[in-house]
């Protein structure tokens, strides 16, 4: 179970951060709470998430983020012929419950909070270029091909880190192995059959 947590929270955290692309007719003020653009930036933002292709791309970044995060929820939970079924469901909920248009209107919030309106023309040129159109392909593989080296990076680092700390300090081995016996021994029997 703490897989299957773990791995929603990943799919969180790639749906939040692809979420300040994005490609719609909703204004801020009718998404997540109020907030006042200028018009012309606001078209101006608006102009440089259709360049982009922000709809599509959340779109896009959420089925890849499904077809990655399903494997890793279907183990994580106990063998059984229920967990298709379950993690089918589940993503059911999970995309009902999303609303793109909200993520949307969060996303010229934070155009706005972040970029002035030359940085958003200047944005609107740079992804009009064959150099910016690569990008807006190139990119995102990109981006998770350097993610997948991190994971493996972070897992190595730590699974090294971790059997340092345990050579350099037997007694944790031992403290270890204990507390282990213990909850072992405070598992109720299983029931006869």
């Amino acid at each position: 179970m703490k897989k299957f947590a773990a791995a929603l929270c990943v799919l969180c955290f790639i749906l939040s951060a692809k979420s300040s692309n994005a490609q719609t007719s909703v204004t801020p003020s009718e998404g997540i709470g109020a907030h006042a653009i200028d018009p012309a930036k606001e078209a101006d933002i608006r102009h440089l998430m259709e360049v982009v292709g922000t709809r599509k791309l959340m779109n896009d970044t959420l089925a890849l983020s499904e077809q990655n995060m399903r494997p890793v929820l279907i183990h994580s939970l106990p063998p059984g012929d229920y967990r298709d079924r379950l993690v089918d469901l589940f993503f059911q909920k999970f995309h009902a419950k999303l609303n793109l248009d909200d993520m949307i209107a969060q996303a010229f919030i934070a155009y706005d909070k972040y970029l002035s309106d030359d940085d958003i023309k200047g944005l609107i040129q740079f992804y009009q270029t064959p150099l910016g159109q690569k990008t807006l392909t190139v990119l995102p593989k990109l981006t998770a091909e350097l993610q997948g080296y991190g994971v493996k990076m972070g897992e190595k680092a730590g699974q090294d880190s971790m059997q340092e700390v345990l050579a350099e300090h037997p007694e944790f081995v031992t403290e270890i192995q204990e507390a282990a016996q213990k909850a072992r021994a405070n598992q109720p029997e299983p029931p006869q059959q």
